[in-house]
């Protein structure tokens, strides 16, 4: 690939690279700031660059001896953005159209949820926040008239924490970096922790007095020393987070942890050197140890939960070939795939995926669309077929037409969603947070309570029953168990072709009583096949449909294309065609007249009564000429092959299946009817449709709708919970709460399967954090459970509910 100061790159089968266009960053391809600009010198000349962190990476390019580098990429740089507070303008120069994910790092707890949101909603023009402590991102909505991208990231490090608009690899870096120091946090925890053991179980076992005190001292001392880099290094992130906290004046789960740590640490210090009391070094050790490996635990499933959207965000191209001069010109240049325009004509080779979404202009290939719909199979795409954005070209070169921009593509508005569904939480979230934010102001009060209350009872053991209470009710667990599971489910569901849009709809559809299902397009293929013909007067049927296709052949009408797709290849042509509306086509062929359509049509030519023949379940085509009746067509569009598996599976769960479609009663009765659904309505307009549910809801019910997301909005949002199938480009008419990304019915099976397990999980996760700390407290509270036997449940209690939590992954 050449920069702007070379000729025209190397040729391949269908066009040849020229130059970036110069209105981008030379180094990322991005568009430039309007007001400010920085500069690299790159290959003899001054480039423009859109922020000072590219214009620093080209020159430590340059720098090393490596210009070439822009001689010969096939690809823009990665964004670069220089990390310090005035370089937070850059974020206002693009993209801040008043939506936007960011990255926020340092959360620990509900706490941090209910600061965060709080917060940013207090800022002028903020509309909404919403924060998924699971996945650490942080969904706002903003007038971007009354406020900027940068003030949202300087309100965040006003009160402590780091953030940056969300970008899925820097994000998987963060992820990767915190999980690598807090591994090596907790293998220096670990091996105090051991340390401490060897010294402190011969104290242990010597209780009757067969230690001297100097050699008690001296294991009291040893212990003392390897505790010290526990707790000046793994404790670290207790001790900061708990700063961090009382100094905005909220206390956050690091609190009582930190407090718990120094006070254990202490008492045993002071107990060491006047030679009198209990020391719990090896405790404090313990501790921190196994809260670490809970902590561990929790930041390897969030990276598994983030792993889904990092996924699709790495299948969108970062630059796309475009020809600006075609068709006369074939020459190609690099751009930026965000300045893809429709009507924009682009090259997508072999192994790429399309930057944008749009129609194929030259060339035939397959295409692999796993991405977007879960499908293994490659698809083959022609001439004129969609080629939608971030399918993976697998075959050869295609030239196509941009029909949106590369923000509007199928994967961009894929990406969307799965960054949307993350950010609402469900009413159990929503709950489980209320009670842990409340819930640590409750514990250090408690704590105070039982310190003075061991003081005037027994002042020996007040310390260790203030710090038992301290440790073992930190509700770590009750904050961690709803986020996990939703988010162990919602990467499952996305793996099998379910995108999860709305927190409430796993939730509700395991409540749901009625799964209402569209006809057309949702438990049939929405297209009609020929599912029969009779033939007549000794006429084959294959004969009998390959005339009628002669018939069709310039017709767009859908009943002509099932017969054209019905008929083998055309082995006669037919002349002086005339279409008359809503009756049939007439034609010659071999010098005889045809018609074909209805029966008084054809009748009027044939001129004799229709032969005797069963009902048909569909529409009726005839085909006939001058005193002969020759076929019947029967013409219905097709069930799902998967459907009545899926209505059988449903109505095993216990709910009542409905069928309601706009297609007049008797094609609804008979579809039902196959499908052994015995509640079904036709005729039902789309107003209907909605009274229809919300007479249900009026009974008590509760309803999910199945549709396929575009005529049926209006149902779809009345529902308790919908589910539309949205194929390709559709996902942007989408209304409903959940997506079926493929072209079948049968995850929706596995989202009822999923939603009945996920219900059950974070009710268990709940009951087992409740009932702890209801078990728990008291036994702290009054002495029968020691320091170390706090800490160690209290870990424990937070890693069952995450190992819980990714049971939903299998």
């Amino acid at each position: 690939m050449n920069d702007g100061s070379h000729a025209t790159g190397p040729e391949d089968d269908l066009g040849a690279m020229n130059p970036p266009a110069p209105d981008g960053c030379f180094h990322c391809g991005l568009p430039l700031p309007t007001q400010v600009s920085w500069r690299a010198r790159v290959d003899g000349a001054e480039r423009a660059m859109c922020c000072p962190g590219c214009a620093a990476a080209a020159q430590a390019i340059v720098d090393a001896g490596c210009a070439d580098y822009y001689a010969t990429r096939s690809g823009y740089g990665a964004t670069v953005d220089s990390g310090d507070a005035p370089g937070l303008a850059l974020y206002d120069t693009a993209g801040n159209s008043g939506e936007g994910s960011f990255t926020v790092e340092g959360i620990r707890c509900a706490a941090c949820v209910w600061l965060i949101e709080r917060h940013i909603d207090a800022l002028p023009g903020v509309i909404e926040s919403l924060l998924n402590v699971s996945s650490e991102r942080l969904q706002v909505r903003w007038d971007p008239a009354a406020c900027k991208v940068s003030d949202i990231l300087r309100a965040l490090r006003a009160i402590g924490y780091t953030a940056y608009p969300y970008d899925s690899k820097r994000h998987g870096e963060q992820l990767e970096r915190a999980r690598r120091k807090l591994f090596r946090q907790l293998f220096v925890a670990g091996l105090s922790m051991m340390q401490v053991m060897m010294y402190a179980v011969p104290v242990y076992l010597a209780d009757d007095g067969t230690m001297d005190a100097d050699m008690a001292a001296l294991m009291g001392w040893a212990s003392f020393v390897l505790t010290l880099p526990a707790l000046l290094y793994s404790a670290l992130p207790f001790f900061s987070g708990a700063w961090r906290d009382l100094r905005r004046g909220l206390p956050g789960m690091d609190v009582p942890v930190a407090l718990g740590i120094a006070a254990a640490f202490i008492g045993s210090t002071v107990a060491l050197v006047h030679g009198a009391g209990e020391v719990w070094f090896d405790s404090i050790t313990m501790f921190i140890f196994l809260l670490l490996g809970s902590r561990y635990l929790e930041l390897t499933a969030r990276r598994r939960a983030a792993r889904a959207l990092e996924t699709l965000q790495e299948g969108m191209p970062a630059s796309a070939a475009r020809m600006p001069g075609y068709p006369a010109a074939r020459g190609t240049e690099l751009v930026a795939a965000a300045r893809l325009r429709p009507g924009d004509v682009v090259l997508v080779a072999a192994g790429q995926a399309a930057p944008a979404d749009g129609v194929i202009l030259e060339g035939e290939t397959e295409a692999d669309l796993s991405l977007l719909t879960g499908e293994s199979k490659t698809r083959r795409l022609a001439l004129g077929d969609l080629l939608p954005g971030g399918a993976v070209n697998v075959a050869q070169a295609v030239v196509m037409r941009v029909e949106a921009a590369a923000r509007d593509s199928t994967l961009a508005l894929l990406v969307r969603l799965v960054d949307k569904a993350g950010q609402g939480k469900p009413a159990l979230a929503l709950w489980a947070d209320r009670v842990a934010a409340w819930s640590v102001a409750a514990l250090l009060v408690l704590t105070v309570v039982v310190f003075a209350a061991w003081q005037l009872i027994d002042p020996a053991r007040a310390w260790p029953a203030a710090i038992a209470v301290l440790v073992v009710t930190c509700p770590c667990a009750l904050s961690l168990a709803t986020p996990t599971a939703l988010a162990a489910a919602t990467d499952r569901l996305l793996r099998r072709g379910v995108l999860a849009v709305q927190p409430h709809a796993l939730e509700t559809l395991e409540r749901a009583t009625h799964v209402v299902f569209d006809k057309t397009g949702t438990l049939t293929l929405g297209r009609p096949v020929v599912r029969d013909t009779r033939s007549f007067n000794g006429i084959a049927p294959g004969t009998a449909l390959a005339t009628a296709a002669a018939l069709e052949a310039g017709s767009a009408h859908p009943l002509a294309q099932a017969i054209r797709n019905a008929a083998s290849a055309p082995t006669v042509d037919a002349d002086n065609t005339g279409y008359t509306v809503g009756q049939g086509i007439e034609g010659s062929i071999a010098g005889e007249r045809y018609r074909l359509g209805s029966a008084a049509f054809v009748g009027a030519l044939v001129e004799r009564r229709t032969p005797v023949a069963p009902d048909s379940e569909g529409s009726a085509v005839w085909l006939g000429r001058q005193g002969a009746w020759l076929a019947r067509f029967d013409i219905a569009d097709a069930l799902r092959p998967e459907a009545l598996d899926v209505v059988r599976r449903f109505e095993a769960a216990g709910k009542t299946v409905v069928l309601l479609s706009g297609d007049e009663s008797r094609a609804a009765q008979q579809v039902a009817t196959r499908l052994g659904i015995r509640l079904a309505a036709g005729d039902q307009l789309p107003q209907q449709k909605l009274d229809f549910v919300r007479e249900l809801q009026a009974q008590g019910a509760t309803v999910a709708m199945v549709g396929d997301g575009i005529n049926d909005a209006a149902v779809l949002r009345g529902a308790d919970v919908s589910f539309a199938l949205g194929g390709g480009a559709a996902l942007a008419q989408l209304h409903a709460d959940c997506v079926l990304l493929g072209d079948s019915l049968l995850p929706l099976c596995e989202a009822a399967d999923t939603a009945r397990r996920t219900s059950r999980i974070i009710r268990q996760n709940l009951a087992w954090a409740s009932i702890y700390n209801l078990c728990a407290i008291p036994l702290a509270a009054t002495g029968l459970l020691s320091p170390w036997l706090s800490g160690a449940g209290m870990a424990a209690s937070s890693a069952v509910v995450v190992l819980n939590a990714l049971r939903l992954r299998k």
